[in-house]
């Protein structure tokens, strides 16, 4: 393969490894809404400590988990993994039950694809512009899901609302 292509294909998987959404996306596609968030896994709980932790940090509120955020993020990252790919597809209808049943008035999402440890992912986020405009924004709540593809490849969806 040549320098070009190849550099220009390493791009593009760097891009679509992780992505962000604030409440200005306004995604139409479907998606499967679970209403029961599953108990946390290990790697979540570390996931939500580290931002925590770092937005503790730089000066602002930590944020308090929440079931309905949970069940929201847990049924995109079952999705993502459903499709294999990363996206924000079903982000209004998430926003929207978000604000329905959560009082949200203000709704963001992270999404991330194949870092094997909660510090990799929180990093990557950190390390993005966009990404940690979400993490470090004005919000009061946030919850995770991380879920593995049948390669053991995680996929992560992280939703941050201000109630």
């Amino acid at each position: 393969m040549r320098q070009p292509t190849l550099l220009l294909l390493l791009v593009c998987i760097a891009f679509s490894s992780f992505s962000c959404s604030t409440d200005s996306i306004d995604e139409n596609v479907d998606a499967i809404t679970v209403t029961e968030a599953p108990q946390a896994k290990q790697i979540e709980i570390e996931i939500l400590e580290l931002i925590n932790n770092h937005r503790i940090t730089i000066g602002l509120n930590p944020l308090n988990s929440m079931n309905d955020i949970k069940a929201q993020a847990y049924s995109h990252t079952n999705y993502m993994v459903d499709t294999g790919a990363v996206s924000h597809n079903g982000f209004h209808q998430r926003k929207n039950n978000l604000i329905a049943n959560a009082g949200a008035t203000k709704v963001g999402e992270n999404v991330a694809y194949a870092y094997s440890s909660p510090a990799s992912v929180v990093n990557a986020w950190i390390n993005s512009d966009t990404h940690r405009d979400v993490l470090e924004g004005d919000y009061t709540n946030f919850d995770i899901s991380a879920e593995q593809d049948a390669e053991g490849r995680w996929y992560y969806t992280n939703i941050f609302i201000k109630r």
